[in-house]
């Protein structure tokens, strides 16, 4: 008879997602996570793999909880361009308020693990590549509705958008300077003018 689980995976999953965004994938050994999540050796493998399919698993949990989520942040209906703003100033508040500095989990994943780990790679890329996508199409409805000059590249900005909100949060990892980041996103804001 199969023995069930003594514990929950959901939770599990949450406290190893805590865990590596603290102190990163390197820093965190198998012991590290056996004595955090309070599960045996056997079953952290049995319900997650190696300690890199649990990493991947953890920055999947990352996406999933992000709330608000910014691609439903800059998919809603009405005028596209205040979405747009608005994430600019969630991304900078929500870094301003990160007492812990712990930053982005993905922006961590990508300075930590790449170049050199596919998967990884391929995991930030697809995330980067969706929020690229719903900034262009935000973008695009701005053009559309008049809220942006015909003239603007939506593609280019949502690019730059993108690097500007990784770089933000990578900063915000330093001494903290609230200002240093309302500045830069205040001046990051008038490309939308």
């Amino acid at each position: 008879m199969a023995r069930t689980k003594e514990f929950d995976p959901e939770t599990a999953l949450q406290a190893a997602l805590e865990l590596f965004w603290e102190r990163g994938y390197e820093a965190t050994s198998m012991s590290d996570l056996v004595d955090h999540l309070g599960i045996g050796r056997a079953s952290l493998y049995a319900t997650f793999g190696n300690k890199h399919e649990l990493y991947l698993k953890a920055l999947e949990r990352y996406l999933e909880t992000r709330d608000p989520s910014p691609v439903v942040m800059l998919s809603q209906p009405g005028p596209a361009l205040p979405a747009v703003r608005g994430l600019v100033e969630l991304y900078t508040e929500d870094s301003i308020r990160d007492q812990r500095r712990r930053g982005c989990a993905i922006v961590n994943a990508a300075g930590e693990m790449l170049p050199g780990d596919e998967k990884v790679a391929r995991f930030v890329d697809a995330n980067w590549t969706a929020l690229e996508t719903a900034l262009t199409s935000a973008l695009i409805r701005a053009q559309a509705q008049g809220e942006l000059s015909r003239d603007r590249d939506p593609r280019a900005l949502a690019r730059f958008l993108l690097v500007f909100l990784q770089g933000l949060r990578l900063v915000a990892k330093g001494p903290p300077d609230p200002a240093r980041l309302r500045d830069a996103a205040a001046q990051a804001l008038t490309i939308l003018n």
